[in-house]
């Protein structure tokens, strides 16, 4: 949203004193010819912003102004930053207050004009991440992991795997990933000796230790996660590999995007796609929603137990209301 643009360009020009309008555009990933639009709209708004060309120019504060948002402190910035970019955990949680505690001070600080903005934004847009028929889990113990994570000090965690067993671990927490939704770790391990990821809802108990790490200088966030995924993807595929051969209208490709396409084939007026459906039991369970769209061409042992399970329903609801024909299944 705008809005959150021209509150980044004033936190920037305070915080810095004066800025070139190149570097805000490369620090909000926009275009020049935006940040001079967005600092015209701050000006028609009141807020005395100085420009001066040449090389020691770029863009301030009139002498002796101040918008106060030096009032937010840097987990304030750290909220609106995480939030920014998607991350969020729910209004109810720790997480939720603080940002909200940090939005309530930065509505103070605004002019109306802005103040207007937000009010509207907040009655006219909601998020709910949320499933539709279960509860989103819960990380009781993020904001430790959080505060760990961004002060750099060691973790100690009581940590539940898939299987049930709780161990004990000492970490070094490089960062955190979200996806869809999902909180993960990624920390090196003192037990294994070795970087992990730790899906954060698992984290039984954290408690941040008065001892710091030093995170290797070729870390990269984004390369560890993106590896982790090509591993995970791979470890599957070879673990649960169970193609089936489908066919469909080219305008109902859309359908497959959750799934797993190894390989598509164009025909004339139709695409003939393989996708990996892990196991013939996972298939037998999932294909009837995929027929709703598709027609199943192999295997043939998916095909023979998939017109079993059709023509039993077929004999369901044909059938006259009342009549038990389910006693002999």
């Amino acid at each position: 949203m705008r809005v959150h643009r021209l509150i980044a360009i004033l936190l920037l020009i305070e915080s810095r004193g004066k800025i070139k309008a190149g570097e805000l555009a490369s620090a909000l990933e926009t275009s020049v010819r935006s940040v001079y639009r967005d600092i015209d709209v701050l000006c028609e708004a009141g807020i005395p912003l100085v420009t001066k060309s040449g090389p020691n120019g770029g863009i301030s504060l009139m002498d002796g102004y101040t918008v106060n948002l030096k009032q937010l402190h840097g987990e304030d910035v750290i909220n609106l930053y995480l939030t920014g970019m998607g991350i969020y955990s729910g209004g109810r949680t720790e997480s939720g207050l603080k940002l909200r505690n940090t939005l309530l001070k930065l509505e103070k600080t605004l002019s109306p004009a802005y103040r207007q903005d937000v009010e509207i934004a907040k009655n006219r847009f909601y998020f709910d991440d949320t499933p539709w028929w279960s509860e989103r889990a819960e990380i009781p113990c993020l904001e430790t992991v959080r505060s760990a994570v961004w002060r750099s000090k060691k973790l100690e965690i009581q940590y539940r795997k898939v299987s049930g067993e709780v161990s004990r671990r000492t970490l070094h927490p490089y960062g955190l990933v979200v996806k869809q939704g999902e909180w993960y770790l990624a920390a090196f391990c003192e037990v294994a000796r070795e970087l992990r990821s730790f899906k954060c809802s698992r984290i039984h108990t954290a408690q941040t230790l008065d001892e710091e790490y030093r995170i290797p200088a070729e870390f990269s966030l984004m390369e560890y996660w993106s590896k982790q995924e090509q591993e995970f993807k791979m470890s599957k595929s070879s673990a649960e590999y169970y193609p089936v051969v489908i066919r469909l209208k080219a305008e109902k490709k859309a359908k497959l995007t959750p799934l797993e396409i190894i390989q598509q084939i164009e025909e004339e007026e139709s695409l003939l796609v393989t996708l990996n459906l892990y196991s013939y039991e996972y298939a037998c369970e999932h294909m009837l929603s995929i027929l709703e769209y598709a027609e199943l061409r192999e295997p043939a042992e998916l095909r023979e137990a998939l017109k079993k399970k059709l023509s039993n329903l077929m004999e369901i609801y044909t059938a006259t209301p009342g009549v038990d024909k389910t006693r002999d299944r």
